[in-house]
């Protein structure tokens, strides 16, 4: 009995934990604008179907490609993993966008050493974020503004953009969200630094 009631309160305490570390990572603070958080909260759903559709292609080969590619490696990684910490990595450079509206944007949580408690300047945040809105913007807006010519001219085999039909359309319709990436960082941006600053949203 008393084995059981202690699994439980272990199991309940990691629940509250975890609860906690959820609400301390999303929950936004006072004074953030509806519209802010839907973007912010947006800005990673819209990386995610580019990952899901590199792991499925490349580490789990299925037929989303012709002739899903095998065997190579990239930065001394098999391929099969190299896309899957590629995709991790991109949702994590997101979900920072989500600081721009939650507290660990504000003030240095618990695990930054030597920095935890403290203000996060505001530049420290707005500067990297503005750069990467801009960034992303321009990369992606050249990428598919370039789809056209590309889908008209041959591909080496492999190439998604040599795939045709579904595949094809699988394949933009997975990529295609990135082109809100850059837009959705710059407008949660300059709400971050309008807060910080303390411009109203009617200013």
């Amino acid at each position: 009995m008393s084995a059981s009631v202690a699994v439980g309160s272990k199991e309940s305490g990691l629940s509250s934990r975890l609860r906690a570390a959820w609400r301390a990572a999303h929950d936004p603070v006072p004074g953030v604008p509806r519209w802010v958080r839907i973007a912010a909260y947006a800005v990673p759903f819209t990386v995610l179907p580019s990952g899901l559709w590199r792991v499925a292609a490349v580490t789990f080969h299925l037929p989303i490609v012709t002739d899903p590619p095998r065997g190579g490696h990239t930065l001394g990684m098999p391929d099969e993993a190299y896309v899957v910490v590629l995709s991790a990595v991109s949702e994590l450079l997101a979900f920072t966008a989500v600081g721009l509206v939650a507290r660990w944007g504000e003030v240095f949580p618990w695990w930054v050493p030597g920095l935890r408690g403290r203000r996060v300047p505001t530049a420290a945040a707005v500067v990297p974020a503005a750069l990467g809105a801009t960034v992303l913007t321009v990369l992606w807006t050249k990428v598919f503004a370039g789809l056209p010519a590309s889908l008209r001219e041959p591909a080496p085999p492999g190439d998604p953009i040599a795939e045709h039909g579904w595949r094809l359309v699988v394949f933009v319709g997975s990529y295609a969200p990135l082109l809100l990436w850059g837009p959705l960082l710059a407008a949660v941006t300059v709400a971050y630094w309008r807060r910080r600053t303390g411009r109203s949203e009617e200013e």
